[in-house]
């Protein structure tokens, strides 16, 4: 018979047995001698050998976190119901200040990495992105930003954490009027976008001899568009003029009923306040119905800005007057000139949408603030952020309304807290059908007037 190769069972229980005491033995050994050993000193609670090899064994952790990236977070909408134009501006734009940043040597001599996550434009999607970003990939910081909605959510996770945030466009005045040390803004507040509004027509009524006596305003349920309908409303009110709101969901894609309800009241403007495809579809299935804005003064909202998609969605949309944030072009510095070329080259697109500057700002701003600390603690990133002086593509950016400045102080409203207080707003028009918004003429404030105001039906 040929013998086995494989030990049999009894064979292996035998071996197991025989190792198993061996073990015991050397164990019992081992106590005996570290029982007549001398103890070794101690320094504080910790022993001399513990401490000469402490060094050692936190080293390696220690130069691996002294490499690691820097994580800046950023909130964008990057699917409907959100304005994905704004989003996907912000997505183009963010990585460009990113790459400038690394290109330069990084932040405290780390690489920075930007993680965009997609807020949707809905507030509790909004809280759940900014406590992950926090939480799971532990950001020192965040910017970006771009409906109100999320801004007046995402800004709770932020203090609640102690992390900074640096928002490019949500106009809600709560997030700053809170004065969560946390926050900052570069958008304008919603209360001074209503006040633009409101002067532009009354600019239209008094200076360009347009008969205004009845606006109506399409807004959307948010923490955007309800209280500037509402502020809207007041201030057209001390000129005489009357305001009818109608709102809808963000999102919305169906407008006859309220279509005919708006041409019911024969508006002589309508103001919409809708943003992305909410917007696009109001305004075109309102100029099918023949009060569109070859048919009635409109304003339309800045999401008209990013020209492919308006035209894409609003073939019918010339002539339609739009809020542009943000310097024109011709008075662009070398910051938006330089970001402009690289924004061309990686999107094809001829303009930069005035969010596309803003998330870029936002994350520079980030970025410097941290430099100018010499530290990602949150405490310290505030305070740089506080006394920060940024040469960005909006212009020089500053937050003079702070801890060493309240809005008690200074005497303003507390809306003003970590608010930059310069934002340039202008109102440009369509004059050609598919014209890019770079090319758009401006037509108020006079400062900024490249051409007059077209005024249809009239």
């Amino acid at each position: 018979m040929i013998p086995s190769l494989f030990p049999s069972k009894r064979r292996l229980q035998q071996r197991r047995a025989q190792k198993f005491w061996a073990a015991a033995a050397l164990a019992l050994l081992t106590l005996i001698f570290a029982a007549c050993a001398p103890l070794p000193a101690t320094v504080g609670d910790t022993t001399q050998e513990e401490a000469a090899t402490e060094p050692q064994s936190t080293a390696a952790p220690a130069a691996e976190e002294a490499m690691a990236p820097i994580k800046i977070g950023a909130l964008a909408p990057l699917s409907a119901p959100g304005a994905v134009g704004c989003g996907e501006a912000m997505r183009d734009a963010m990585p460009i200040a990113a790459d400038e940043i690394n290109a330069q040597g990084g932040l405290l001599g780390r690489p920075l990495e930007l993680i965009i996550v997609d807020t949707e434009g809905l507030p509790e999607r909004g809280t759940a992105v900014t406590e992950r970003l926090i939480n799971q990939d532990a950001v020192v910081a965040i910017g970006g930003g771009c409906h109100s909605s999320v801004g007046v959510a995402a800004k709770e996770v932020a203090h609640d954490n102690g992390v900074p945030v640096v928002f490019a466009v949500p106009w809600n005045d709560t997030i700053t009027s809170v004065q969560y040390p946390e926050i900052f803004r570069l958008a304008p507040l919603n209360s001074e976008g209503s006040a633009i509004d409101v002067k532009f027509i009354q600019w239209l009524r008094d200076k360009v001899g347009v008969s205004i006596e009845k606006v109506v305003i399409l807004t959307e349920n948010t923490d955007y568009g309800i209280p500037v309908a509402e502020e809207t409303t007041r201030l057209l009110g001390e000129l005489g003029i009357e305001a009818v709101t109608f709102s809808v969901d963000i999102g919305a894609q169906e407008f006859a009923a309220i279509i005919e309800r708006v041409k019911a009241e024969n508006p002589d403007m309508i103001v919409t306040l809708a943003t992305g495809e909410g917007g696009y579809n109001f305004i075109q299935q309102a100029a099918d119905a023949g009060i569109g804005p070859q048919d009635v003064p409109m304003l339309c909202n800045q999401v008209s800005l990013v020209s492919d998609a308006f035209w894409t969605n609003v073939p019918d949309g010339n002539f339609c007057f739009v809020r542009r944030i943000g310097p024109p072009p011709q008075l662009y510095n070398d910051v938006a000139i330089n970001f402009l070329t690289e924004y061309q080259a990686r999107t094809g697109k001829e303009a930069a949408e005035s969010f596309a500057l803003a998330a870029y700002d936002s994350i520079r701003l980030i970025a410097q603030a941290i430099s100018e600390a010499g530290s990602t603690d949150p405490t310290e990133i505030i305070n740089a952020l506080e006394n920060i002086t940024h040469e960005g593509s909006l212009g020089t950016i500053t937050f003079p309304i702070n801890q060493n400045n309240t809005p008690e102080q200074a005497g303003l409203d507390p809306k003003w807290w970590h608010q930059f207080p310069d934002p340039i707003i202008t109102v440009v028009q369509y004059q050609e059908a598919g014209q890019d918004s770079i090319n758009a003429i401006s037509v108020y404030p006079a400062s900024y007037q490249t051409g007059d105001p077209v005024i249809v039906g009239q």
